[in-house]
């Protein structure tokens, strides 16, 4: 066979383990398609599928919107006629927007909206699906066909990119257990073999107020024999950052009354009454402006090779690094753009991903393979001290919790140590490692109906180390013990020889039939030792998670009709879930009964813990090994007809479910109780119900949209159980309904092309969430069976209500209304072609929390409208480009945030914005 037409052959079979080709002709606006996997795309050139031989569109839709197009294995076809509801970045959409992170691509998906407290540490959602409990995420999160990570994805750079692909709904059949609520992929520009080609572009920018930044990125297609080509890709970039530490001048302002400042000394009374206890805190050190900066490298390099006709074989590995400095929400108590940190905020993203994909012809069937290794290592550095402000709120009783001693000296009942500062600050390592792979195998063409067949399998292991810490405890001399800094005639920092009791009328005593230090001080209140757990953690959570999924699946397709199509989908999986590790205190530790110290296999382990990791486990004292496992088996179905009632025009019906696994829930120790036991979480599942139409018009006009139904049932929901002391569980505790529309179109007159996409999300629960709280009969935590608004839990201490989150309750973080416009004019100046361009983004408030209570701390976010210009030229090797992101620095709220739990921390929430005032100029130098 001539080379050539092989190699064109071969060339548009390369996506058939992929999805969507997108070519956007013209400069249209963002597009929605249907992530095509390789059932669909079978169906596209199926013989029996007769609507795929309807003519190409005419020529004069190039002069216009121009075609969006899914590859499959011979032929190409219109992404109008798939079913399925997908939002699409093309190449020049993202080089248009200046898209590259994920705030930015999150801003022009309507459905999409995502929560966190900066790069690497954020979460997308899809359709107001917030998940409020449980360990998987609801949104898959795909680079090509590898799976990536779950909650708090790693800030993929995006350059070099074919497009970004947002699926909606559930995509459980072909996506598995990660894509609850939906799919977010990433599908880079493949090697292109004969074809030596590259570009360099580079960056300066600035925000408004903020400080300046710049980018460098190159890619570099390098053909290496006729049958071998290679792509390479890397950059490096700085943000220049926004958010000002500010001097707090001696005083805190967080607040008591929501985002109202409520400004006083910043004197910590370290747990007592008694004022000659105080410790001044101060943040001068670290001031500074313009402290969230940040500094990321990466690349990629991939590999074509095709040993034989009708076989790939693509290698490619892809690595970045990123560290992103401070807090990139702002404290509005503070001021415009401004915090109060006292200790460093850091966050060290490291992560790697390789892939090989394999596509080849066994007879007449294709078969897919595609195996992926991802490893991920994060070392995070997050100021608390909000944590201790809040301890120190609580009065007296807490000295055991502040008050720590060094500096010392004299010895025995004479020894006189000074306080250290008691603020607490957040550090840790984690690493993520992750095996997956998948196998495909599509019936031949020529068969009446086509199906895909397939099989994954997922194992990933974790690894957590997190450390709730005091700079220095790991080396104070003691500590003082409860009631020590109230205690009559009490000498602070000195020796205990007594330990301390309480009277009747709870005053503390010494009690001298209590002797702890025969060479301590009649009159001292120190103890002696650290109350670190491990290092200078004062709680610490030490645990090893592993993750194993496997799942067979079938799609297929047939033709009722020429024109009439239907799609059936299903997904059988297995998943198990084993976590073991300690979390806790020094109390927690020592403690007799949950506590296993693994050198001598006795329960209690002595603090602080050794340097090896894993000596002391608590996680589940019910299993001989500690260890914490769950399992579970389902399924996952969807079912769809599409009727294309002309060659641009298309309605369908779609029918899809999706779940998210359950899960372990350790046993907890309740106050003045004991120990209990806490069933697993089950799976929550979500059903689709969705019509949509697909329609181009004249060539010049695109609208697609959906009307859709989204019954969530089963939610996984963590709450805090009362007496738990501060420890969290999750269970199911009910149903939600969304009710919504998507939609996008583009319309192209002459030289200008007007693009706007929108969703609306109306997502409310369906009936009260009751509580989770202790039964002394069965020495369980259980969900109360009924609940009355208003009421506490009987017996509660704290009060807890009996409604966790009550019927009708709004869902979380996702506006009612999301949506985004462009005005795109092109036109020729000389020999180049130019071009200015507007956009808008707006969206409605949100709420933060579903439990009432925690919202009303947080607040809502209020609604927005930014707006976006640009304007550039550029020929065949050269672009300019000049940008102004959020014209007129508007505050756009996204989501309000806070490190600690929102009841103790909601008086130093963050607020998170969209990018204040941010502009540049770009230029790009292409090759080949």
């Amino acid at each position: 066979m001539d080379r050539a037409v092989g190699a064109r052959r071969v060339g548009r079979m390369v996506m058939l383990g992929a999805t969507t080709f997108l070519t956007p002709v013209a400069a249209a606006g963002t597009a929605r398609a249907q992530d095509t996997p390789p059932a669909i795309q079978l169906a596209a050139t199926g013989p029996a599928d007769t609507a795929e031989a309807t003519p190409a569109p005419p020529q004069e839709e190039d002069a216009g919107l121009g075609e969006i197009v899914v590859t499959a294995a011979r032929r190409s076809e219109s992404v109008q006629k798939v079913p399925i509801s997908m939002q699409a970045l093309g190449a020049e959409k993202l080089e248009q927007r200046q898209v590259s992170s994920l705030t930015d691509f999150a801003a022009l998906l309507p459905s999409v909206s995502f929560a966190g407290i900066g790069p690497g540490r954020n979460t997308a959602f899809f359709r107001g699906i917030v998940p409020a409990g449980g360990a998987y995420a609801s949104v898959g999160y795909y680079l090509d066909d590898i799976p990536i990570t779950g909650t708090e994805v790693p800030d993929i750079h995006v350059y070099d990119f074919e497009r970004i692909e947002a699926l909606s709904g559930p995509q459980g059949t072909l996506y598995g257990a990660g894509s609850l609520a939906g799919t977010i992929r990433f599908i880079t520009n493949a090697p292109k073999l004969g074809v030596l080609e590259g570009s360099v572009d580079a960056e300066v920018n600035k925000y408004g107020k903020g400080g300046f930044g710049s980018q460098i990125e190159g890619y570099l297609n390098l053909p290496l024999t006729s049958t071998m080509a290679m792509r390479v890709m890397a950059y490096n970039l700085r943000d220049g950052g926004y958010i000002d530490n500010v001097d707090n001048r001696g005083l805190f302002t967080n607040g008591r009354n929501g985002l109202f400042s409520d400004p006083r000394p910043a004197v910590y009374n370290l747990g007592d009454n008694n004022p000659a206890t105080s410790f001044a805190v101060s943040n001068a050190a670290i001031a500074r402006d313009d402290y969230n900066s940040i500094d990321e490298y990466g690349g990629r390099l991939q590999v074509l090779w095709e040993p034989v006709e009708g076989w790939e074989i693509k290698p490619a590995v892809t690595a970045q690094r990123q560290i992103a400095r401070g807090y990139f929400g702002y404290d509005p108590r503070v001021g415009d753009l401004e915090v109060h940190d006292y200790d460093q905020t850091r966050n060290d993203d490291r992560w790697l991903q390789a892939q090989l994909s394999i596509h080849g012809h066994i007879g007449d069937w294709d078969i897919v393979s595609a195996t992926g290794y991802f490893t991920r290592r994060t070392k995070t550095l997050n100021d608390y001290s909000y944590y201790t402000v809040t301890y120190d709120g609580f009065g007296a009783g807490y000295e055991s919790y502040l008050q720590f001693f060094d500096n010392c000296r004299g010895s025995g009942a004479n020894q006189q140590c000074s306080l250290i500062n008691p603020t607490q600050y957040y550090h840790a390592d984690n690493r993520e490692r992750k095996f997956t792979q998948e196998l495909r195998l599509s019936t031949p063409k020529d068969w009446p109906f086509d199906v895909t067949l397939g099989g994954f399998y997922q194992r990933q292991m974790n690894e957590n180390n997190a450390y709730y810490a005091i700079r220095g405890l790991d080396r104070i001399t003691g500590y003082t013990q409860t009631g020590g800094g109230d205690v009559p005639g009490g000498l602070i920092g000195v020796p205990a020889l007594y330990g301390i009791g309480y009277d009747e009328e709870g005053n503390p005593f010494f009690d001298t039939e209590n002797v702890i230090n025969p060479n301590g001080n009649p009159l001292g209140t120190m103890i002696l030792g650290t109350q670190a757990v491990k290092d200078d953690g004062f709680y610490v959570v030490e645990n090893n998670q592993t993750y194993n999924d496997t799942a067979i699946f079938a799609e297929g397709h047939y033709n009722i009709t020429p024109t009439l199509k239907i799609t059936g989908g299903i997904r059988y999986f297995w998943t198990d879930y084993a976590v073991v590790g300690f979390a806790g205190v020094a109390a927690s530790a020592a403690n007799t009964v949950t506590s296993l110290y693994v050198p001598t296999g006795t329960f209690g382990c002595p603090t602080p813990l050794p340097a090896e990791r894993l000596q002391c486990l608590n996680t589940n004292f019910r299993a001989a090994d500690q260890t914490g496992r769950y399992s579970e088996e389902g399924e996952t179905h969807k079912i769809a007809l599409d009727w294309q009632f002309g060659a641009n025009k298309m309605v369908y019906a779609n029918y899809s479910t999706g779940f998210r696994p359950g899960g372990f829930n350790r046993p907890l120790r309740i106050r003045n109780f004991g120990e209990v036991d806490v069933a697993p979480f089950e799976s929550e599942t979500l059903t689709n119900y969705e019509v949509g139409i697909k329609t181009t018009w004249g060539g010049i006009f695109r609208l697609n949209a959906a009307v859709y139904l989204e019954k969530w049932n089963n939610i996984q929901y963590g709450v805090v159980v009362s007496g738990a002391q501060g420890a969290g569980m999750t269970g199911n505790a009910g149903n939600a309904e969304v009710r919504g529309f998507e939609y996008d179109a583009d319309l192209r007159l002459g030289k200008v092309t007007f693009s706007t996409s929108g969703a609306y999300n109306d997502g409310k629960l369906k009936g009260n969430f009751c509580n989770f709280a202790l039964d002394r009969a069965t020495s369980t935590i259980s969900q109360l069976p009924s609940c009355t608004l208003g009421e506490d839990v009987p017996g509660s201490s704290p009060p807890t209500p009996q409604v966790a989150a009550a019927d009708g309750t709004r869902l979380p973080r996702q506006p009612r209304f999301k949506g985004t416009t462009s005005v795109r004019y092109e036109t020729r100046m000389g020999g180049w072609d130019a071009f200015l361009q507007g956009a808008a983004l707006y969206q409605t408030g949100a709420t933060q929390d579903l439990n009432v209570d925690n919202n009303a701390l947080l607040g809502n976010t209020s609604g927005f409208v930014s707006f976006d210009f640009s304007a550039g030229i550029r020929d065949d090797r050269w672009s300019a480009t000049l940008f102004i992101q959020n014209a007129f620095d508007r505050r756009g709220e996204l989501t309000r945030n806070t490190f600690c739990s929102i009841d103790f921390c909601s008086g130093s929430s963050r607020t998170f914005v969209i990018k204040p005032q941010f502009f540049g100029i770009r230029m790009s130098r292409k090759f080949g």
